[in-house]
């Protein structure tokens, strides 16, 4: 029976309001966002996103910490990587037709709220990337809004 005990409060007594959470996600690229906790306070999150008629999939491990000591508030940041494909026609600042693939890092430091009444989680971050292989480059505006169903 204490076995039964301790294992309902280690898997009950997560820092975290939930395990995996699907959603949407919207800023100057638009798309589908799923993070899921690996532990107390770590997490991967996947992000689909579109722009400039093309798409990025992106990977980042990150850290989460209570924030302002507010329960269901959460702070974190985090480290990953991506890899786009878009056409040069379908970009204002590039003068060519060419197809580009590009590979490159992120960062991620954001802010997240859980709501205790529904299964719903927002969250506003700022994900600057750095374009590697192909059209290179640093890209500092990468902030969204996110609204995920949580589980």
């Amino acid at each position: 029976m204490t076995a039964i005990i301790m294992i309902c409060f280690v898997t009950f007594s997560n820092a975290q309001d939930y395990n995996t959470g699907i959603g949407l996600r919207g800023g100057l690229a638009n798309g589908l966002t799923i993070k899921h906790f690996l532990g107390e306070k770590t997490a991967i999150e996947g992000i689909l996103s579109s722009r400039w008629k093309g798409f990025n999939i992106t990977g980042l491990y990150e850290i989460h910490k209570q924030a302002f000591d507010t329960e269901r508030l959460n702070w974190y940041y985090g480290v990953g990587g991506h890899v786009g494909f878009w056409n040069g026609n379908d970009v204002d600042w590039v003068n060519d037709n060419d197809d580009y693939t590009v590979i490159g890092i992120d960062g991620i430091l954001g802010l997240e709220y859980n709501f205790k009444e529904i299964p719903i989680n927002l969250s506003i971050d700022w994900k600057p990337a750095m374009n590697i292989i192909g059209y290179s480059g640093f890209w500092g505006d990468g902030g969204a809004l996110s609204i995920r169903y949580i589980f």
